[in-house]
């Protein structure tokens, strides 16, 4: 195999991993909240039972976000090298791991309305990062 060939496969695998992270935590995110909530109220089931279903499902899919995010932020660290602080979606992900973190925080509390608004910050953190270039290309590119 010549060291194109092998470039080229490690530039590609960092673009699949972020895609498939990004996919990950901001798909779940989105369709916990926006598709399987409300099809759980739409299908007659107590209001009680939904407010469980979502107390018990919220930390987890935000458990495994966070896990997803951290490995984009590793994708970043071995992309961008020098200006990590400066990238916008190392801002971004900062900020959405900064939402899980609070999200965890006021559950302790018992807060459910600082809750909601961590889980909805993370999920619009997710939007603004699946609207950015990934790594391994330039705004030039788009």
């Amino acid at each position: 195999m010549t060291p194109a060939a092998v470039g080229s496969g490690r530039r590609e695998g960092g673009r699949v991993v972020w895609q498939l992270l990004l996919t990950l935590w901001v798909g779940s995110v989105w369709s916990l909240h926006f598709v399987f909530l409300p099809a759980l109220e739409h299908s007659g089931l107590a209001p009680l039972l939904v407010d469980d279903a979502a107390l018990t499902l919220r930390p987890a899919v935000l458990g495994i976000s966070a896990v997803a995010m951290l490995l984009q932020f590793v994708v970043l660290v071995v992309r961008v090298r020098g200006a990590i602080w400066r990238d916008v979606r190392t801002q971004v992900l900062v900020l959405a791991l900064a939402a899980v973190g609070a999200f965890f925080l006021f559950r302790g509390a018992g807060n459910q309305l600082l809750m909601l608004m961590s889980y909805l910050v993370v999920a619009f953190a997710g939007l603004v990062l699946a609207v950015q270039p990934r790594p391994d290309e330039s705004v030039a590119d788009i």
